[in-house]
C-alpha cells in the first residue's frame, strides 16, 4: 500500500474478485515530487478485459487532479509488448532504455524502458 500522499486502488469485478491493482504517488520526494509514478498488477486471467487501461486512466486522472506535471514509469520491461503498447496508447513515450537491466525468465537479459507522459 502506498502511504499518503500516494494512493493504492484495486479493480474488482461484479463478484468482488480482485482483477488488478495500482499504486501511485510522487516519483521522488522534495524537488522531484512534481512528477508522479505508478506500479500496476493485473491478474493474468483478466488479460484483455481492459483492467490495465482502466487502472492507467485512473492514475492519469488522479495525477492531473493532484497537480503532477508528468508521470514517469521507471522500469517497463521492453519485452512486455502489451504494457508498452498500452502506455503508448495512453500518450506515454519511451525516453530511454536501460540495456539488459531485467533478467527475463525466457528472454534472458532485456532492457527496461523509462516511459514519460507530460500532463500539462
Amino acid at each position: 500500500m502506498m502511504s499518503p500522499p500516494g494512493r493504492t486502488v484495486v479493480a474488482v469485478d461484479d463478484d468482488d474478485a480482485v482483477l488488478g491493482s495500482a499504486t501511485m504517488g510522487p516519483n521522488r520526494s522534495g524537488p522531484g515530487s512534481h512528477v508522479g509514478t505508478a506500479s500496476f498488477m493485473v491478474d493474468p486471467a483478466a488479460a484483455g478485459r481492459g483492467v490495465g487501461r482502466a487502472l492507467g486512466e485512473h492514475v492519469i486522472a488522479w495525477s492531473r487532479e493532484r497537480g503532477f506535471r508528468a508521470i514517469q514509469f521507471n522500469a517497463v520491461v521492453e519485452t512486455n509488448v502489451r504494457a508498452v503498447g498500452l502506455w503508448r496508447s495512453l500518450g506515454f513515450e519511451v525516453i530511454g532504455t536501460v540495456p539488459e537491466a531485467f533478467r527475463h525468465p525466457t528472454h534472458g537479459d532485456v532492457g527496461l524502458h523509462v516511459m514519460h507522459l507530460r500532463l500539462g
